[in-house]
C-alpha cells in the first residue's frame, strides 16, 4: 500500500511538464544571482560604500519595467526563427542576449569605471527580464491546471538551483581565478532553458496570436492584456495585495550580504552557510509547499507563507545581536529559506492562475514585476541609509513589521471570495479553444 502512495505522490513530479518547468527554472535564476547578492558581495570586497552598493539593487527594478515591453514577446513575430514556435524562438533570442550581457559585465572594473559596471548591470537586468518573461509564459502554458502547484514547485527548485548554483560557482571561482573568470563560468546556465525550449517546443496550451497589421492592432496588443485583467471584480485589490505582500522580504532579502560582509564571514563561508544550508532549505521549503498546496488548498497555503516569510526576517534580527556565528547564520538562512521555498510554491502558483491564457506573458510580467517593485526601489533608494541610522536589528524588525498590511489584505480577499472571482483562464482551462498556429 505504502509504495502506490509513494509512487503517486512522485509522479506528478516526473512528468515531462514538470521537469521542464525545473530547467527553465534553473536559467531564469542564475541572471538574478549575478546582479543580486554576487554583485553586492563583489562591490563589497572592493571597498565600495555600503549606500553606493545597495543603490545598486535600483538594477532589479528593470524587472518591474518588464510589463511595459512584454506585449512584444507576445505579438511579435521573430523573422526566420518564428517558424520555430513564438515561444521558443523568443527563448532561443533572449537567452543568447543574458549570455552576452553577463559576459559583458564579466569584463567591466568596478573599481576602474563604477558607471560602467552600473550600465552593465542594468544590461544584464534587460536581458534577465525579457528572459524572464519568456520563461513565465512558456512554464505557465505548458503546465495543465492540476500542475501548477508541482510545476510552480519545481520551477522554484530550477530557480534555487540556477541561482544558488550560479552564486556558489562565482565566489569558489572569483576566490582563485577573479570575478572576470566567475562570471563568464555562470554565463552558460542560460542553456538548460534554450535547449528545453528546443526540445519540447510550442507549449500546447499557447494560444496563436493575432497578426499586427497596423497602428490600432499593435495598441490592441499592448492594452488589452491589461484591459482584461482589470475587468475582472477586485481586480483593483488583487493588484494592492500582489504589490505590498512582498515590501518586507524583498527590503530584507537584498540586504543579507551586507549584514554577512559586516559581521566578518568570509566567502567560503558564505558559500556554505548561505548558498549551502540555505539551498536545501530552500529545497524542504518547495517541497513542504507543494504537499500542503495540495492538501490545504491555495487560500489556507497563501496565507501561511505569507506569515512564515514575515517572521522569517526576525531571524536575522537575532544573527545581528549573535554577531559572526556560524550556528547563527546556518539558523537564519535556513528558516529563511524554508519559509521562502514554501511560499514560492504557492504564491507562483496563486499569480499563475490570475493569468488569461491569450495574453499570459503580458499578464504575468504585471503580476510578478507588481511583486517587488515597491521592495526594490525601497532598498535602492533608502535600505543602506536605513541600516547607517537604525543598525540591523531594528531595520530587520521593520522589514517584519512591512509585511503586516499584505497578510491583513490577503486574509479580507479570502473572506469576501474576491480570490475566486478575480481567477484567470489559466487556473481553469486545460486547453485552448483557438488553434495553435
Amino acid at each position: 500500500m505504502d509504495k502506490p502512495t509513494l509512487w503517486l505522490s512522485v509522479k506528478p513530479y516526473l512528468e515531462k511538464e514538470s521537469l521542464a518547468a525545473f530547467l527553465v527554472g534553473v536559467s531564469s535564476g542564475f541572471p538574478y544571482a549575478m546582479i543580486g547578492a554576487t554583485l553586492t558581495t563583489r562591490l563589497a570586497q572592493d571597498g565600495i560604500d555600503k549606500a553606493t552598493v545597495t543603490a545598486f539593487t535600483l538594477s532589479f527594478l528593470v524587472y518591474n519595467l518588464k510589463v511595459f515591453w512584454a506585449w512584444i514577446v507576445d505579438g511579435i513575430r521573430l523573422p526566420v526563427l518564428h517558424r520555430m514556435g513564438q515561444r521558443v524562438s523568443w527563448m532561443l533570442v533572449s537567452g543568447c542576449a543574458v549570455i552576452a550581457a553577463v559576459v559583458n559585465l564579466a569584463l567591466v572594473d568596478p573599481e576602474a569605471s563604477l558607471g560602467m559596471t552600473i550600465v552593465a548591470a542594468l544590461l544584464v537586468g534587460v536581458a534577465g527580464a525579457t528572459f524572464d518573461i519568456v520563461i513565465d509564459a512558456y512554464r505557465i502554458e505548458t503546465l495543465k491546471p492540476r500542475q501548477l502547484g508541482v510545476g510552480s514547485g519545481m520551477s522554484q527548485y530550477g530557480w534555487r538551483v540556477g541561482s544558488a548554483g550560479a552564486g556558489a560557482l562565482a565566489l569558489v571561482v572569483a576566490a582563485r581565478e577573479g570575478w572576470s573568470a566567475a562570471y563568464l563560468a555562470c554565463a552558460a546556465l542560460a542553456l538548460p532553458a534554450m535547449l528545453t525550449a528546443l526540445v519540447l517546443g510550442e507549449p500546447a496550451r499557447r494560444r496563436a496570436a493575432v497578426a499586427k497589421r497596423g497602428v490600432r492592432d499593435v495598441w490592441a496588443s499592448i492594452a488589452d492584456p491589461f484591459a482584461e485583467f482589470f475587468t475582472r471584480h477586485g481586480a483593483w485589490l488583487v493588484l494592492a495585495f500582489i504589490l505590498v505582500h512582498k515590501i518586507g522580504d524583498t527590503l530584507a532579502n537584498l540586504t543579507f550580504r551586507l549584514l554577512f560582509d559586516d559581521l566578518g564571514f568570509t566567502n567560503d563561508e558564505i558559500a556554505i552557510y548561505d548558498v549551502g544550508v540555505g539551498f536545501w532549505a530552500f529545497m524542504i521549503g518547495i517541497f513542504v509547499g507543494g504537499v500542503l498546496y495540495a492538501r490545504a488548498g491555495l487560500k489556507r497555503s497563501v496565507m501561511m507563507a505569507l506569515i512564515l516569510m514575515a517572521v522569517s526576517n526576525l531571524s536575522f534580527a537575532g544573527l545581528a545581536v549573535a554577531g559572526h556565528s556560524n550556528l547563527g547564520m546556518a539558523a537564519a538562512i535556513g528558516f529563511e529559506n524554508f519559509a521562502s521555498g514554501y511560499g514560492g510554491v504557492v504564491v507562483v502558483a496563486y499569480f499563475s492562475a490570475l493569468c488569461d491564457l491569450r495574453f499570459t506573458a503580458a499578464q504575468y510580467a504585471l503580476i510578478s514585476a507588481g511583486a517587488s517593485v515597491v521592495g526594490r526601489l525601497l532598498t535602492g533608494t533608502s535600505a543602506g541609509s536605513l541600516i547607517e541610522a537604525m543598525g540591523y536589528v531594528n531595520f530587520y524588525l521593520l522589514t517584519t513589521l512591512l509585511a503586516l498590511p499584505g497578510i491583513a489584505l490577503f486574509a479580507w480577499m479570502m473572506r469576501s471570495g474576491l480570490i475566486d472571482d478575480a481567477m484567470g483562464t489559466a487556473g481553469t482551462e486545460t486547453a485552448p479553444d483557438s488553434p495553435l498556429p
